[in-house]
């Protein structure tokens, strides 16, 4: 059995100062209560996705208030998985803790998840047994979203389970080190193995501000999931494109009988049309997936670092470069990650 003694939480925050009032007094109670009761080191770090409204001000002064408080600034919106990604690699705690900040993921949750951990577990991820407050488009979307991800990604790809988990010991280092681009946080914290275990909870409903994840951004999650971890697209097109080729040849086969046995020939632009349709349809689709895998080695290629941080606060002095002393009383540094690790 093993004992977690510094416990991070990391939490993207992109245009929440409707929510972040709610989420300071449901984090400062349960962090209290694992800081006496379980006699945890907490640290939480709070990464600004470019938020463009008053997030970001509310996250200074609660940093100015609270000295244990830590504060990322990215220097743009670089999108919710690298900025999850961001707050993690800044986490100095022995098991890091990755979860919302809307309270659909709620913080009394972590005590069952540090518990689950000690029991001797590297990955523990809460699973949703309930999604309150949500529509029946919403909740169906969700429920075929997982099972076509587990088809296409991995069979032990958990359903009904978001980026809310706890990383800990050699799998949280595994997990550090993969820099792809194009992530997919969910599918890397399966890829990677180790020994999972998972803790059911109920779903709130969202008490404050919109979703950050419509329709179109979960299909285009689902996407990059898809061309991310598995060459099973490129597959179905090829069955696709094959099907198509084989309706081609059985038509002609149709077309030479008719001519040989019955004596006429088959003319109509309607034919023509549809089978132009079908074969350049199928040309075209098979050269958009193919792209957007040469696009993502393309962006591979390139190395690029995953995000830049413009700012941090309450950080030590020997994590940053240029650090200083800001008016509002925290410890400030600029342009201090570039988003890679040794």
């Amino acid at each position: 059995m093993k004992r977690i003694r510094k416990l991070s939480l990391a939490i993207p925050i992109y245009n929440e100062e409707q929510t972040l009032p709610l989420l300071r007094k449901e984090l400062e109670s349960s962090v209290k209560r694992l800081r006496v009761e379980d006699e945890l080191e907490v640290e939480v770090i709070l990464v600004d996705d470019g938020s463009q409204d008053a997030s970001y001000s509310y996250m200074v002064n609660w940093a100015d208030q609270d000295p244990n408080l830590k504060v990322i600034k990215l220097s743009r919106n670089f999108g919710h998985q690298v900025a999850l990604t961001a707050g993690m690699d800044a986490a100095t705690g022995d098991a890091v803790v990755s979860l919302d900040g809307d309270l659909q993921d709620p913080p009394e949750v972590i005590r069952e998840l540090i518990q689950k951990a000690e029991e001797g577990f590297d990955v523990v991820y809460a699973r949703r047994e309930e999604r309150e407050g949500e529509s029946f488009f919403k909740k169906s979307t969700a429920w075929l979203f997982y099972r076509m991800m587990k088809t296409m990604i991995h069979r032990e790809l958990p359903e009904d389970a978001g980026d809310f988990r706890l990383i800990t010991g050699e799998a949280l280092e595994a997990y550090r080190s993969l820099r792809e681009k194009h992530r997919f946080l969910r599918g890397l914290s399966t890829w990677i193995g180790f020994r999972q275990a998972s803790v059911l909870y109920k779903r709130p409903a969202r008490q404050a501000g919109e979703t950050k994840y419509p329709t179109h951004k979960m299909l285009r999650l689902a996407w990059n999931a898809a061309t991310s971890f598995s060459t099973l697209p490129l597959t179905i097109v090829t069955v696709w494109g094959s099907i198509v080729s084989g309706f081609g040849l059985l038509y002609l086969l149709y077309a030479i009988s008719r001519h040989i046995f019955v004596g006429d020939t088959v003319q109509g632009w309607s034919t023509i049309v549809v089978l132009l349709c079908l074969i350049g349809g199928s040309i075209l689709m098979g050269l958009g997936v193919v792209g957007s895998y040469v696009g993502k080695i393309y962006e591979e290629v390139k190395d690029r670092p995953l995000y830049f941080v413009q700012t941090r606060l309450n950080f030590d002095e020997e994590a940053s470069l240029d650090y200083h002393h800001s008016e509002q009383g925290v410890h400030v540094s600029r342009f201090v990650g570039f988003g890679h690790r040794s």
